[in-house]
């Protein structure tokens, strides 16, 4: 006896899905303005969008203890290795106090040629990341042990994090953790939505996303209203006070 596909898999103990309710379980992210009043209601669904895939990652951005290789082509005597000081700048021979953090690679190079043009007639030059300072990365909310981690790989996960301070607890809603994540200079912080569970079982490894220097991983507790709880709370303390916003780029 014919059959249809929905009629079988209800024979078979299962119920068929449609596109909107396994879409429902896509990865979300939200963008939020970093000044939201706390009793602003907004529509969180207005600005859901992909947590950003390996494609589509923004470039690194150097930090304060980044090592850098200042490497010219034709005038090797120019050659010079700095570290990015506290301030976030960093001097060599001929550039002194430039801003390096908040930059990428790309962007400081462009800076040393605009400077090294006034000494030299052709400055080829490169900077090369030599090495990255540690990341460090809090963790928030219902985890066995909250708090900021310190880590030396620049590939850390969300389940790493979260494994490295304890674990969820039960009272966690793992269908929704939050990953609040600054703007460089002038740009709005983000905030993105993961789903723990799915990461964790296998059922959707991109929800496993990569983590940046000074994010803020928040486990929220079960119940729609506490994840608005915390994301009221957590967004006004960090992500308007982050480190650089407000700076200007020479």
């Amino acid at each position: 006896m014919d059959m249809t596909n929905d009629t079988a898999l209800e024979d078979m103990g299962g119920t068929a899905k449609s596109e909107t309710q396994i879409s429902e379980h896509k990865p979300k992210f939200l963008q939020v303005k970093p000044n939201i009043n706390a009793s602003e209601s907004f529509d969180v669904e207005k600005y859901i969008r992909p947590i950003p895939t390996i494609e589509t990652l923004p470039p690194y951005r150097l930090q304060v203890g980044d090592v850098l290789q200042v490497k010219f082509l034709l005038n090797s005597e120019f050659n010079e290795e700095v570290v990015i000081r506290p301030d976030g700048m960093i001097s060599t021979l001929i550039a002194q106090d430039i801003q390096a953090y908040g930059r990428t690679a790309a962007e400081l190079q462009e800076k040393l040629i605009d400077i090294y043009e006034g000494e030299l007639s052709d400055p080829r030059l490169a900077v090369i990341v030599k090495s990255f300072s540690p990341m460090r990365i809090s963790v928030l909310g219902e985890v066995g042990s909250p708090g900021e981690m310190v880590a030396v790989d620049p590939n850390v996960t969300l389940l790493q994090a979260i494994a490295r301070a304890g674990g969820v607890l039960a009272s966690a809603n793992t269908d929704k953790v939050l990953v609040l994540r600054r703007g460089a200079y002038g740009q709005e912080g983000i905030v993105f939505e993961a789903d723990y569970k799915a990461a964790i079982t296998g059922r959707d490894p991109s929800q496993n996303m990569r983590l940046t220097s000074h994010d803020v991983v928040i486990v929220p507790r079960s119940g729609i209203a506490n994840v608005y709880h915390y994301y009221r709370q957590f967004i006004q303390q960090f992500l308007p006070s982050s480190f650089g916003l407000g700076y200007e780029l020479d």
